[in-house]
């Protein structure tokens, strides 16, 4: 039985030009199949073969790479097996990434965004990836946590793996636990479905708090990628659990049990001065938020100024937001709600906050209900260079237990269109990231 991808279906009012639709089942023959050897001491060597010799088929054939049930493979240096076409991926086994801190460091592959590197560079045109729901990606983080010790973006640490041109491609079932940095990266993508994934990337050693010692382990970024959808996830980490960066359109983020993060993040993004960038036509359902989320969900730009370069500088870039749905989130206690910040700039530095040229329109958020620690279902501080408009709140309430309250504070600044509420307050950074 095949399941169709293509996200955009499920989008309201989007017009799409018909695409090729990537699907579980194949009806073509298998022409190779590689078996990765697990018993070397650098396993990226078997890994990087395997994808080579049966992962470039044409036509009707398929090749096939097997990761054997109940095996480790150590993998202790990068790797880049891209340009695939026409490949089974089965991960029966676990991926274990070596603690070497120094080499990552010194070799980690460049994404192609914000300065950022990675351990594995993963791509092709039709894939299909499975784990069977114990396959497992292990990045052996703790020992990151331990040692970046809450730097923010620190130089060199890698994201776990980036699927980097994939197109019309499935990728399902799979674990990945203990990230090194940001789980995965989808970028220069297209038509790709990510389903039935299991997300854990949190700090053995110490307490979960707002000061997340897994600082930057993202479960998924999107950059420059097209209809995307994201379906049944689990995902514990230590900062957003999906992150729509710069020219994600057409994405579809549905059924998801999010337990500690930041939520679902638009951005950041204008960090590159002059830069036109965009995020459109998002769609967020049916999302359970737990209690050891600050956010449900959080829109984040840089200034309009500007400072230092890329990860942890910028700013000054253009363009827009626009077309996103939030709707059916079931909240669970959670700190935070929404919220909009635009003054974002090099090393947390303040003031600035109405530069930023990047505009955020028509922003829904429908059937939200729970329980919230929180008295402020709203904080929206926009820019005053580029006010937000057509922010629309729809059936969207919480209950805050310990005072047998309901939230009712809307904070604004450079709101200049709301439906469906009105502001109460000026900001006054109620749990501000």
């Amino acid at each position: 039985m095949q399941k169709q991808l293509i996200a955009a279906l499920s989008l309201p009012a989007l017009a799409l030009s018909v695409q090729s639709t990537p699907s579980h089942g194949h009806t073509t023959s298998c022409s190779k199949t590689c078996v990765v050897d697990s018993s070397a001491h650098d396993a990226s060597y078997a890994i990087e073969r395997a994808f080579r010799d049966c992962g470039h088929e044409t036509g009707e054939k398929r090749g096939k790479v097997v990761f054997k049930k109940n095996e480790i493979y150590n993998v202790r240096r990068v790797m880049n097996t891209t340009g695939l076409t026409n490949v089974d991926v089965e991960i029966h086994g676990t991926l274990l990434w070596d603690t070497n801190i120094h080499y990552w460091l010194n070799n980690s592959l460049p994404v192609g965004y914000q300065n950022q590197s990675t351990a594995w560079i993963f791509g092709g045109e039709n894939v299909h990836w499975t784990g069977f729901g114990y396959g497992t990606l292990d990045g052996n983080g703790q020992v990151w946590y331990d040692f970046i010790n809450g730097t923010n973006n620190y130089p060199g640490r890698p994201h776990q793996i980036s699927y980097a041109g994939m197109k019309n491609s499935v990728i399902e079932k799979t674990r990945f636990v203990q990230s090194q940095m940001w789980t995965m990266t989808v970028i220069h993508s297209e038509n790709v479905l990510l389903e039935d994934m299991y997300v854990n990337s949190t700090d053995a050693n110490r307490e979960v708090g707002f000061d997340f010692s897994s600082l930057n382990t993202d479960g998924a970024d999107v950059i420059y990628s097209n209809n995307i959808t994201f379906r049944n996830w689990t995902v514990d980490c230590g900062d957003d659990n999906i992150s729509t960066k710069a020219n994600s359109t057409n994405i579809l983020i549905e059924n998801q049990d999010w337990y500690t993060g930041l939520g679902y993040a638009m951005g950041s993004i204008g960090q590159y001065d002059g830069k036109y960038e965009t995020v459109e036509n998002v769609t967020v359902r049916n999302v359970t938020v737990h209690d050891r989320m600050r956010y449900a969900a959080y829109f984040k730009t840089w200034t309009g100024v500007s400072r230092g370069y890329p990860p942890n500088g910028g700013g000054g870039g253009l363009g827009y937001a626009a077309n996103i749905t939030l709707s059916d989130f079931k909240l669970h206690n959670t700190s935070g709600i929404f919220a909009i910040t635009q003054y974002t700039s090099y090393n947390d530095a303040r003031g600035e906050c109405d530069t930023s040229k990047f505009n955020i329109r028509d922003v829904t958020l429908e059937n939200w209900a729970g329980t919230t620690t929180s008295a402020v279902l709203a904080e929206l501080q926009c820019s005053g260079a580029s006010p937000c408009t057509g922010i629309k709140y729809n059936n969207v309430s919480a209950y805050i237990p310990s005072n047998n309250t309901m939230a009712n504070h809307y904070l604004c600044g450079n709101v200049s269109e709301t439906i469906g509420f009105e502001c109460t307050d000026g900001l006054w950074e109620e749990n501000n990231r």
